[in-house]
């Protein structure tokens, strides 16, 4: 077939945008060979259970699904009852960006908590966790946060373990959406069982995607005394895989060694990069620390039209003018540079117009 689109065409639209990693390719291509049993009874989804353990202890059961909605609608469904409701920041991709999926298959309800940078606090999950016993409440179940945030922000693996004591102590099962999860250990230097397992979590979201893989994400249970009946909820909510094995030897290819980590240091790296380029250049505010692979900052509307014909990105909040800059693990020196340069040239173009 020929190619439909330009294959030079960049952008910091979104870590989405990008192509795949070549060891994932190449896994792809491996796995395609022969037969192999249907709906994860393939030696790829034996494998990948073993890498998970490998990662994340022993007690870790990881089930593949399509997306990081399926996976965050399956794993809060095994630990919150019909009855039951989700406390979350309300910048949550759960809140913001999946549709109502999370109410509408999950059937439970949202209970969503301003939260600065994106971050929850004990605190701030007390705003909503209350009225366990009133009949007339859906009953506080689960806690979920995302690591990194969608404000680009992290969680230390002190404030999470802080969240899942105060979380637990009041009943509750802790939930991390983990669609940056390698972006975030990357950041901290930390290993993935750190930032989860010993953290305290229960469920886990993990992300793939954003990482290199062609689709795929997995529902990975921390903690088998809280989620139950993962294997049903999958198939119910639509996330069974006939073909897993071609989802399974994506994570493998990521998660089996280090790729996980080199690809999400590079893409930290060119946000950093883009982010020292435009600091100081009169015209832009970098609006939030960059902590992961996020570049927040403020521009003007015109000039951000014009750059965005060459380089594709994503208004954040228009009405403070904020648009959002993602890197990837195909981000390169050279996009980023240009890029740059692109911003600084229609500032200036815009100044003596």
């Amino acid at each position: 077939m020929t190619a439909l689109h330009d294959p030079d065409q960049r952008g910091f639209a979104s870590d989405n945008y990008s192509g795949v990693c070549p060891e994932v390719l190449a896994a792809i291509a491996e796995a395609n060979g022969g037969h192999q049993s249907a709906y994860g009874a393939d030696r790829y989804t034996e494998r990948l259970a073993e890498v998970v353990r490998a990662n994340f202890g022993e007690q870790a059961e990881a089930y593949p699904v399509f997306n990081g909605t399926g996976a965050n609608v399956v794993g809060l469904s095994s630990v919150v009852p019909r009855w039951g409701a989700v406390i979350c920041a309300s910048t949550a991709h759960i809140n913001v960006d999946e549709c109502g999926a999370p109410e509408r298959v999950g059937g439970f309800k949202l209970l969503p908590v301003p939260a600065p940078g994106g971050k929850l606090t004990p605190e701030l999950i007390d705003v909503e966790a209350w009225g366990f016993d009133d009949v007339h409440r859906a009953r506080p179940s689960a806690v979920s946060i995302t690591q990194s945030t969608e404000l680009g922000t992290l969680y230390s693996v002190e404030e999470i373990r802080a969240i899942a004591e105060h979380v637990h102590g009041l009943g509750m099962a802790l939930h991390l959406d983990g669609a940056r999860l390698g972006n975030a250990a990357a950041a901290l230097g930390v290993s993935l069982r750190e930032l989860t397992v010993d953290a305290g979590v229960d469920v886990l979201s993990l992300g793939a995607t954003k990482n290199g893989a062609l689709f795929g994400e997995a529902v990975v249970v921390l903690n088998p005394e809280r989620a139950q009946g993962v294997d049903y909820i999958r198939k119910a909510q639509m996330q069974l895989a006939s073909k897993m094995r071609f989802v399974s030897a994506q994570l493998i290819a990521l998660y089996e060694g280090d790729v996980w980590r080199r690809n999400a240091e590079h893409a930290n790296a060119m946000a950093r990069r883009l982010a020292a380029a435009l600091d100081g250049v009169e015209g832009v505010t970098l609006s939030n620390r960059v902590e992961a692979n996020a570049v927040f900052a403020i521009l003007d509307p015109a000039v951000a039209d014009r750059v965005r014909a060459r380089f594709p990105f994503y208004d954040w909040d228009a009405a403070r003018h904020e648009v959002r800059w993602m890197a990837g693990f195909d981000t390169s020196e050279e996009d980023v540079d240009g890029f740059a340069d692109l911003v600084r040239e229609e500032l200036e173009a815009a100044r003596r117009a």
